[in-house]
């Protein structure tokens, strides 16, 4: 059972017990009762945005793995980060006669 249906159910109950709503305890009765429904609504609006964060997070990740596939697949770099790129071009390159001006 939802949490909107318990609250209901209790709101329910409250009423066939036929409390006075003039007295101070049925006042207050009244008023939890009250803001239980409220918190309840509250809650499951809360956990409709989190299901539709989660599904939203899952597209962006979704999308962000292909950009990262995209960007690193095409790797020419001289690494060990086991990327199907061909590093010999960079090997055969002489770097030491940059260095030493």
């Amino acid at each position: 059972m939802a949490l909107t249906e318990k609250a209901a159910y209790l709101k329910g109950l409250a009423d066939g017990l036929d409390y006075d709503k003039t007295t101070a305890e049925g006042k207050l009765i009244a008023a939890m009762i009250e803001l239980l429904g409220e918190m309840s609504d509250a809650i499951a609006e809360i956990d409709e945005d989190i299901e539709y964060l989660g599904e939203y997070i899952e597209e962006i990740d979704q999308d962000l793995g292909e950009v990262e596939e995209f960007v690193y697949d095409d790797c020419d770099c001289d690494c060990d980060c086991d990327c199907d790129c061909d590093c010999d071009e960079l090997d055969e390159l002489d770097f030491e006669d940059d260095e030493e001006e």
